[in-house]
């Protein structure tokens, strides 16, 4: 009997001893590392992918892009007529102001061709152009056209010069990345880096009625990159590293960005490139041959026009001419040109400004109640 209970008692024992082995052994137990992850002087696993997603499309475009952009200093000479109360003792006099100002480029071929705006350079008497290698060049206009406000220039080099590839301006996707670069506040000058800022497009085929210098801003595109003074001239890519617009204007009281930039399309910059690589200069000299005015709420209701909007031709200023040729008449309404809805005369104004000699406005005009096509030929 009294073995019977020690063998009882020793089995209760080694049971007890079991189960305390089975719970330390447990999935909540804490095994301490050899390496606190702090202390470790190798990269974990993986760390290397994560290295290389920091490469993608933006950060391969700037780097295919920045060579190829440049800083432009401009030094300008400008006429000057004496102030009002001096002309009172020395007469009518002029004298000659020196000026500087600084904006940004980019090179489109290996011999040296820059494009640029012309409110930066297209009154310069001397440019120098900082590359992003740090040397310095100078350069030449060969042409500029204030209404488009582009300017081309050539860098004096011995070399042949990194440039950027053109893209197409009308497959521009509203929310697709865009990447400004430019010299903003003169920075690139004393850095040989260009400023580079990412956004998306805003908006395409933008009008900005309010020119600065007589530009006209037609079919402008918009984007929410930074844009700020000295920026103008420099190009606007997108993730290809192709360039699709020339940044050209900000909207801003400050002269800060509030993340609204408007770029001059590509698709027209090289229209103009080529016209200033061949003549020098944009022929727009031509008279379209009439005059108009807005429609008003009395013109609407006399013609039984729906929407208060289109202008109405008052006069045909010249018998032989663009007007008189093309069929238009006076009293004519016109509602569209190139497709474009006249919400106010001043649509029709820059249409035809922005246009060079020898295009074609197509206008939808209204004539005894009928809307009939006709196409205007400047010349």
């Amino acid at each position: 009997m009294f073995r019977q209970e020690i063998f009882h008692r020793l089995l209760i024992a080694a049971l007890f001893s079991l189960m305390a082995t089975a719970c330390n052994a447990g999935p909540d137990r804490v095994v301490p590392e050899e390496d606190p992850p702090q202390y470790r002087t190798s990269a974990p696993a993986g760390q290397d992918e994560i290295s290389n997603s920091r490469r993608n499309a933006i950060t391969r475009s700037i780097e295919i892009v920045s060579p190829a952009v440049v800083g432009i200093n401009v030094t300008e000479i400008r006429r000057r007529q004496l102030d009002p109360f001096w002309q009172m003792f020395y007469g009518e006099r002029y004298f000659s102001q020196r000026l500087q100002s600084a904006g940004s480029g980019f090179i489109i071929s290996p011999e040296g061709y820059c494009v640029t705006n012309d409110h930066v350079a297209g009154r310069a008497t001397e440019i120098v152009i900082t590359m992003s290698d740090g040397s310095k060049h100078n350069a030449k206009v060969i042409g500029t056209d204030p209404v488009t406000d582009v300017a081309l220039l050539k860098i004096e080099a011995d070399r042949d010069l990194p440039y950027l590839k053109l893209g197409n301006s009308d497959d521009v996707i509203v929310g697709e990345w865009s990447i400004a670069f430019g010299n903003p506040f003169g920075l690139f000058t004393s850095t040989a880096k260009p400023t580079v800022t990412v956004g998306v497009i805003s908006a395409t085929h933008v009008f900005l009625e309010q020119s600065q210098g007589g530009g006209i801003y037609r079919n402008m595109l918009q984007t929410d990159a930074a844009i700020n003074t000295g920026n103008s001239g420099g190009p606007l890519v997108n993730s290809n590293g192709e360039v699709i617009g020339v940044n050209t204007v900000i909207y801003s009281p400050n002269q800060g960005s509030v993340g609204l930039g408007f770029a001059v399309p590509v698709n027209r910059v090289k229209e103009i490139v080529d016209i200033l690589r061949r003549d020098g200069k944009v022929d727009r000299e031509f008279d379209p041959g009439f005059r108009a005015q807005q429609v008003d709420e009395a013109i609407a209701r006399a013609y039984g026009l729906e929407k208060v909007e289109g202008v109405v031709v008052t006069r045909l200023t010249n018998r032989r001419g663009a007007a008189a040729k093309s069929g238009l008449e006076e009293a004519d309404i016109i509602l569209r040109a190139n497709g474009e809805p006249l919400y106010s005369i001043g649509i029709l104004e820059s249409l035809v400004r922005y246009s060079m000699r020898g295009d074609v406005i197509r206008l939808e005009v209204l004539r005894d109640s009928k809307v009939r096509t006709i196409d205007l030929t400047l010349e």
